[in-house]
């Protein structure tokens, strides 16, 4: 039995949204909306289908998973969302038992013929289920696969040898609602790390059977959930607004920052005790490019600067401190390292990059040596990050910042050599390199079409001719690259990943072969990787965990999937009429725990 809080391994935290104790309607003048902006566009809203952060940080606010991470605790805690208890595990991590709150409901919606519908168990049950039938192809299958809940692989095995479509109605002896409110989840092996799963609000929430099936195919457009916010109004790569869910049900401020933790203790004594969500609305506007998306905080448009722009940190911050300009203004600066990672991914199964033999490990090797992250540190991303040596994001289990590898190397003359001793050599003397039969060297390099990735790709391409090779870009907005890579129809793309759990597992999970077109975008697949990857699942934390994690992490560094680049410093900024601002490292829940001072802003405003 796992009773009270869990304290571990990693800081969480969730911004505040500001609404007051008052009126549930308030009228125009006196309600509070948080504006901001996604640096790239969401894709939808089904938390089965979707993979990208955008997408995600909005589900994390309408749907609702049994548990949730403390906003203050450092480095986490995990408490009850919907759980009226914690979870009850068994002693070998194989059955996990999860009383669920009578009394909570979801927004009101058509699919429900305007009965006011409760959440109960049989709501997880058909959530986790939709991971298991084909016809959703979810991306985060591999996690479900992976955690051998019992009956439910053979199940989708069989639906994906007969074609017919996914029984919701047939019972699985390892995903069940005991009764109206009780959950539980029964596993082949265990995994004593399942229980972060209930804590995922943005991917594990519940979801209504009804919704679904009145939306059908166009469930990405239609959330709902029993969390503190709706989706209002949505114009697809443009803006996302949400609203207060006026069903949700009376929840207060109770976060416990650590004894230590002097901001953490201050925001906990000014907001304990206030009813959340703080905000009416939430309006994300989508601005790609970084002068405008900066500008919209500047002229006072915006209330949070989520993630300032690169091009503007020394503006903003020089030497890590608020500018004089932003500071008279009152401006609140936020700067925390991400437990994030970036990486280039290079596609295993194209005919270039791609493959196993030792002149495709050389030329993915040789690429990976011959980039200068430190230049790219200092020259495009302004000192707002340090190299990545390992796929294991800060703050998660198995991080170690202690650790070096070849993936944090720059040695031009190492990867000419590689290059050299594998035949990839200039054959015609037009001063770039040829592949070992004579035929044309060329990588295409997926790429967004803004001003930052620009810079990025300039200096990257500078990096490839020193070594004599030749780069085309090809620019397409963030959703489409995502859906052809998850096609495996690229070479080359490169992109940035958050850590969603305390556990550092799921940072290897980018090499393990079943993950392939979810998580596994380079689309690795190597035996004993994934032996290794389902070996370290069922260990409890330990030195004999860690060793699998360091040969696996070798493993990814050996075959070089993935050229591993850094680990980002975030900084944030937040107007003076914005309070309880603190960002989280791997929830993606954070609105409800902001205010803002409308009136304060209306001052400002001159109005």
């Amino acid at each position: 039995m796992v009773a009270g809080s869990i304290a571990a391994g990693l800081p969480v935290a969730s911004l505040a949204l500001g609404a007051g104790k008052g009126d549930a309607s308030p009228s125009a003048e006196r309600r509070k909306v948080l504006r901001y902006a996604f640096n790239a566009a969401e894709t939808g809203f089904d938390p089965v289908q979707i993979n990208d952060l955008y997408s995600r940080i909005v589900t994390a606010h309408i749907f609702e998973a049994p548990l949730r991470y403390d906003h203050l605790a450092r480095p986490f805690k995990l408490k009850l969302n919907t759980a009226a208890a914690m979870p009850e595990v068994s002693a070998d991590y194989r059955v996990f038992t999860v009383p669920i709150r009578p009394g909570i409901y979801f927004a009101d919606d058509p699919a429900f013929g305007g009965r006011r519908r409760e959440l109960t168990a049989e709501d997880y049950v058909y959530q986790y289920k939709r991971f298991f039938d084909p016809r959703w192809k979810a991306p985060a299958l591999a996690s479900w696969t992976l955690l051998k809940v019992v009956g439910m692989n053979a199940y989708r095995e069989e639906i994906l040898r007969s074609k017919r479509a996914f029984d919701y109605d047939r019972p699985i002896e390892g995903l069940r609602a005991l009764d109206r409110y009780t959950l539980q989840v029964r596993l082949a092996e265990p995994d004593p790390r399942f229980i972060y799963n209930f804590a995922a609000n943005d991917v594990a929430g519940a979801v209504a059977r009804e919704v679904v099936e009145r939306y059908a195919e166009k469930i990405m457009e239609h959330p709902v959930g029993t969390g503190p916010f709706r989706l209002a109004e949505w114009r697809r790569s443009s803006l996302v607004a949400l609203e207060r869910n006026p069903g949700f049900r009376d929840v207060f401020y109770d976060e416990e920052p650590n004894a230590d933790d002097a901001d953490g203790q201050a925001l906990a004594r000014q907001y304990r005790g206030r009813k959340v969500p703080f905000v009416d609305r939430v309006e994300i506007s989508i601005i790609e490019e970084s002068q405008p998306r900066y500008l919209a905080f500047a002229n006072n448009e915006h209330d949070v600067l989520y993630n300032v722009p690169l091009d503007f940190a020394n503006l903003v911050a020089p030497e890590g401190r608020i500018a004089p300009h932003l500071q008279r203004r009152g401006v609140g600066l936020h700067r925390a390292l991400a437990s994030d990672v970036t990486m280039t991914i290079y596609n295993m199964e194209h005919p270039v990059i791609g493959g196993y033999t030792p002149d495709k490990v050389a030329l993915r090797r040789a690429i990976n040596l011959a980039t200068d992250l430190d230049k790219e540190i200092r020259l495009v991303r302004r000192k707002q990050a340090i190299v990545a040596q390992s796929p294991f994001m800060p703050f998660t289990y198995g991080y170690d910042p202690a650790f070096r590898s070849e993936m944090g190397e720059f040695d031009l003359a190492r990867a000419k050599a590689l290059l050299d001793l594998f035949g990839y050599v200039d054959r015609d003397g037009d001063g770039w390199r040829e592949q070992p039969d004579g035929t044309p060297l060329r990588l295409e390099f997926a790429t967004l079409p803004d001003q930052l990735y620009r810079q990025f790709d300039e200096v990257w391409k500078k990096d490839m001719q020193a070594l004599g090779i030749q780069v085309i870009f090809q620019p397409a907005q963030w959703p489409e690259n995502l859906k052809r890579a998850r096609a495996g129809k690229f070479m080359i793309w490169s992109v940035g990943l958050s850590a969603a759990s305390p556990d550092g597992q799921p940072s290897l999970q980018r090499g393990y072969g079943p993950a392939v077109g979810g998580q596994n975008l380079a689309r690795f697949k190597l035996d004993e990787y994934d032996r290794l990857y389902e070996q370290m699942t069922v260990l409890p934390d330990g030195p004999e965990r860690l060793a699998l994690f360091l040969r696996a992490t070798k493993l990814l560094t050996a075959y070089a999937p993935y050229k591993l680049h850094v680990h980002r410093v975030l900084t944030d900024l937040t107007q003076p009429w914005v309070s309880g601002f603190r960002r989280p490292p791997f929830s993606n829940n954070w609105w409800q725990y902001v205010d803002v001072d409308a009136e304060a802003r209306r001052r400002a405003a001159g109005v």
